[in-house]
């Protein structure tokens, strides 16, 4: 593991436990080098996903850019972080079980509307309007009468 202080390759562990949510390892590291101490987690893949862009381009799932993207959704949600951490592993878990290592973007968006819609109505529509590509008042606006189907529109 590189050193992300000096750039030494030559780093030792120092510690080894599970890490809190019981599907990584957290590792505590020392640089022989520079003296610097950091951390990383070890986390189980299954195979190499790669995701299917619409416009055909492929590139490697990134699992911290799935995070980044949902805990963007829940920001200032009443979500505990546990929570989010067992659904982001959830998600990856599922993906990986497809038993296709090229996924289409949609299918990724899809799953992770789906497990929002479950946790957070309010991130769910905030996913979705990035996902969705969302350009007006309007386009929330019909969104949203979806979620509630049984509300008769006022007159």
């Amino acid at each position: 593991m590189r050193c992300p202080f000096c750039g030494n390759i030559d780093t030792q562990v120092k510690d080894s436990r599970p890490a809190e949510d019981h599907v990584s390892i957290r590792r505590r590291r020392f640089c022989p080098a520079c003296g610097g101490r950091f951390t990383t987690y070890e986390r189980v893949q299954l195979r190499d996903l790669v995701v299917i862009k619409s416009n055909g381009r492929r590139e490697d799932f990134d699992r911290d850019k799935l995070e980044r993207s949902i805990r963007i959704a829940l920001q200032k949600r009443p979500v505990e972080p546990e929570r989010i951490d067992q659904m982001i592993s959830g998600i990856v878990r599922r993906l990986e079980s497809l038993g296709e290592t090229d996924i289409p973007s949609k299918t990724i968006g899809e799953i992770v509307m789906e497990t929002l819609a479950r946790i957070d109505t309010v991130a769910y529509v905030r996913f979705a309007s990035v996902y969705k590509n969302f350009q007006a008042a309007d386009d929330f606006d019909k969104f949203v009468s979806e979620l509630r189907p049984d509300v008769a529109p006022e007159e």
